[in-house]
């Protein structure tokens, strides 16, 4: 901490310095003209030893400022990659060494004008002839190999990870080109983008505990959306058939490799369509995702060899458990001898208070896990997807999740459109939410009168866009795929170390 102070100091002597000469240390502008990136792609063929007259400007951080008697070097790092700086006595103006040598350090943002050349190692460099600062760091930057190692400092600080862990930078630019490549397909399959408020008077879409704010204007507590589905089905019933939304969702929930309060969904509503319909077609999507990402439809994770290539295996839901476990639920109708079939299989479901969440609870434990390829578990209990549609005498809805890797990617079902019928699993709900389940789903009154409007048979999908990043970049944690994945106040951190 000592020497941390002791840098600070000196660089704010430089700063104080240059400003009595008149320079502004923090520029306005700079006016680059080359990347590092396609420097390096012009002048691949360009041999050691040899320079040429062309010449570049360039922008970017000192990463490492070495001094080598005669010559002295810059890494310059750019949001495109890293190329070398030389400054060389008898090549490069004196006034422009020394003013290297006396003001800029490593974390500098700096702009450097000069000829291309490659050295006799064959590093491709700039022999500077101007320097420009234009940006003091006053701290000094992580050591490469004993600094920034620690994964809740780099979540914690991105700017930090994203400076001196450039692989990660990789992970968010094929992120983008993950979220690009779902909505080429979806476009091109009659699909048409919307935007949904994210702040709403009544939350829902699923069964999750929401965080709440007010709005002090109307006097109102206000909710920020677990889901944007309840949305989007009021277009369809305004006249969309085809719709989505990449939708950043809030959920007041735990916290771990796959949970983070704010995460990504891609959601879909297509009228006139059932989940069979989904059933063959969002395969289609991931695959063409995969190959645009990948080349290819079978990729590696972790130890795992998946293959995204459609169709996709499918599996009814008791069928799943009764291959995973043995457990044949279709044959158990007493709750108790549910909960006696799942402690034998090693799980506690005393807490459950029906037999769809006993089911669910051995499913998700034991069952789930083991299912790693691309599989379309369908059929689910229909007390556990409230808004999907169910015949009254069926217990289970028309409904299916993506299981890959042992998780739910994505979700489907055939949208309850009879406002009596969802009118009456909302009623069952609020008396779940006076009883204490935060998770249970709020009545929405103005939904129900859009539904009495008139909604067309429709099927949505919702799918995780963080999780399905995190299998197409190999990553093991949603904090990796997330920039800014939310983190415990750093006070409290301390505290508890």
């Amino acid at each position: 901490m000592a020497r941390e102070q002791e840098i600070i100091k000196e660089r704010l002597k430089k700063i104080q310095e240059l400003k009595e000469k008149g320079i502004e240390v923090y520029k306005y502008s700079f006016d680059k003209k080359d990347s590092a990136e396609d420097l390096q792609k012009e002048y691949a063929k360009l041999k050691a030893g040899q320079a040429t007259k062309n010449k570049a400007k360039i922008a970017g951080r000192a990463m490492i400022v070495r001094e080598l008697g005669k010559i002295n070097f810059i890494s310059l790092q750019d949001s495109s990659g890293k190329i070398q700086i030389i400054l060389q006595q008898d090549k490069t103006p004196e006034k422009i060494i020394d003013f290297f040598k006396k003001y800029i350090d490593a974390g500098d943002f700096i702009g450097i004008e000069g000829k291309i050349m490659r050295t006799e190692r064959g590093e491709l460099s700039i022999l500077a002839e101007k320097i420009e600062l234009l940006s003091k760091a006053l701290l000094p930057l992580p050591e490469k190999w004993h600094g920034l190692q620690d994964k809740e400092e780099r979540y914690r600080k991105r700017y930090l990870d994203l400076i001196m862990n450039p692989e990660v930078k990789k992970v968010f630019e094929t992120r983008q080109k993950i979220i690009d490549a779902v909505r080429e397909f979806l476009v091109k399959n009659g699909y048409v983008e919307v935007q949904t408020p994210i702040l709403q008077p009544i939350y829902g879409g699923t069964s999750a505990k929401p965080f709440e704010s007010k709005l002090n204007s109307l006097d109102m507590k206000v909710y920020m959306r677990i889901s944007n589905e309840m949305y989007l089905k009021r277009l369809v019933v305004g006249g969309y058939e085809k719709v989505f939304e990449f939708s950043p969702d809030f959920r007041n929930e735990g916290i771990d490799k796959l949970h983070n309060p704010e995460f990504t969904q891609i959601e879909t509503m297509w009228a006139y369509a059932d989940y069979k319909n989904n059933m063959e077609f969002w395969p289609k999507l991931v695959e063409f995702v995969v190959k645009k990402i990948h080349g290819k439809t079978k990729i590696k994770y972790k130890e795992n060899d998946i293959d995204f290539k459609a169709p996709w295996q499918k599996i009814k839901f008791l069928d799943a458990i009764k291959k995973y476990t043995k457990i044949d639920f279709s044959k158990i109708k007493e709750l108790e001898k549910a909960k006696e079939a799942a402690k034998k299989a090693g799980i506690d479901a005393k807490d459950c208070k029906s037999i769809e969440e006993v089911m669910i609870s051995v499913f998700e434990e034991l069952a789930q896990p083991k299912i790693i390829q691309p599989t379309l578990v369908y059929d689910y209990p229909k007390d556990v997807v409230v808004l999907a549609r169910a015949e009254e005498s069926q217990d289970f809805a028309k409904s299916f999740e993506v299981i890959i890797n042992g998780w739910e990617i994505a979700l489907s079902y055939c949208e309850e459109n009879n406002p009596k019928a969802l009118e009456q699993k909302w009623k069952k709900q609020e008396e779940e939410l006076r009883r204490g389940d935060e998770e249970a789903q709020r009545m929405d009154r103005d939904f129900i009168n859009a539904l009495e409007v008139g909604m067309p048979p429709t099927s949505g999908v919702g799918m995780g866009i963080d999780r399905l990043v995190m299998l197409l970049t190999n990553q093991p944690s949603i904090r990796d795929v997330i920039l800014f994945p939310f983190m415990r106040a750093e006070e409290k951190e301390k505290e508890e170390k």
